[in-house]
């Protein structure tokens, strides 16, 4: 049985007249007269009567016609979903992203902008820190990476989202905190016990910091080390020490904190946007697209 049968019974029994059928059917009457008798025959069962003034349903013919539209709707469904999918309008997009990623303004009204527009796609948000968003990505187990810089293999593309600033965060009580309003450079705190994320958790602020005070004419003294960052500011505010972190982190407003801008030029930290380069996934598309207006790629 094929589905332009079904078509051509449910124009029959609407119309009930084989003229009127073939004509919203744009076929002429006795094909249309043939392939109605032919599905009768594959049926076993009468579905028209017929005289030669009208034409009814018979009994079998009204319950096969509440089968048939129901088998051509979810015909005509499974199309729309598999039309949908392609667009990226349904499914699931996995995304990771490192955890200061949701303090800049630009990925929450991103991600925001994405489910109004998808509301059927599912959004599974994994945070993870930059290595793990890279490593991610080339096992495929998500499809979009949002990361700190750090060195990535050649089979990941990067676009940069935005750039910001990295401030100094110290204890309201440290002795740095007062007339530094304006700011301070990092040899400032070369002497400082600081508290930051582990290497081996594998930010990419890590390599930041080290490059950044290498510069300055330092090595830093790890006191304290956390995975967290609200961790790292509130160990902080207890004078353990001090940090380093991207400026969003100002939102977080945490008692006995203060911020202060890093005079230092190149103390200044981006937010990436990465993924495989044969990303094939329409949903992906959809959402960098979305994320970064088309921005061209940076790298990669």
């Amino acid at each position: 049985m094929e589905f332009r049968h079904l078509r051509y019974f449910i124009a029959v029994a609407e119309e009930l007249h084989f003229g009127r059928a073939a004509q919203v059917l744009g076929i002429s009457q006795p094909p249309l007269s043939q392939q109605i008798q032919a599905l009768e025959q594959e049926v076993g069962a009468r579905l028209f009567e017929r005289t030669n003034r009208r034409v009814e349903l018979s009994e079998a013919g009204r319950l096969f016609l509440e089968e048939a539209r129901l088998v051509l709707a979810q015909v005509d469904k499974a199309a729309d979903v598999a039309r949908r999918a392609q667009l990226g309008e349904l499914g699931e997009l996995k995304i990771g992203f490192t955890s200061s990623a949701p303090f800049n303004s630009t990925i929450p009204q991103a991600i925001f902008a994405f489910r109004q527009r998808f509301p059927a796609v599912h959004l599974n948000l994994r945070e993870m820190s930059s290595t793990m968003v890279a490593d991610a990505l080339v096992d495929q187990s998500i499809e979009v990476g949002i990361m700190r810089p750090l060195g990535l293999p050649d089979s990941l593309s990067v676009v940069e989202l935005m750039r910001e600033p990295l401030v100094a965060v110290l204890s309201s009580k440290h002795p740095l905190a007062q007339g530094s309003e304006d700011g301070l450079f990092l040899a400032a705190l070369a002497h400082e016990p600081f508290v930051f994320f582990p290497r081996s958790y594998g930010s990419g602020l890590y390599a930041q910091l080290l490059s950044l005070a290498r510069d300055a004419g330092f090595s830093p003294h790890f006191a304290q080390e956390a995975g967290e960052a609200m961790t790292i500011i509130g160990l902080v505010a207890a004078g353990l020490g001090v940090s380093v972190m991207p400026a969003s982190y100002q939102r977080m407003r945490i008692d006995g904190v203060v911020y202060r801008p890093l005079l230092d030029p190149e103390a200044v930290t981006a937010v990436w946007l990465v993924q495989r380069k044969d990303q094939k996934s329409p949903m992906a598309k959809a959402f960098v697209d979305l994320l970064t207006r088309k921005v061209e790629p940076s790298i990669g």
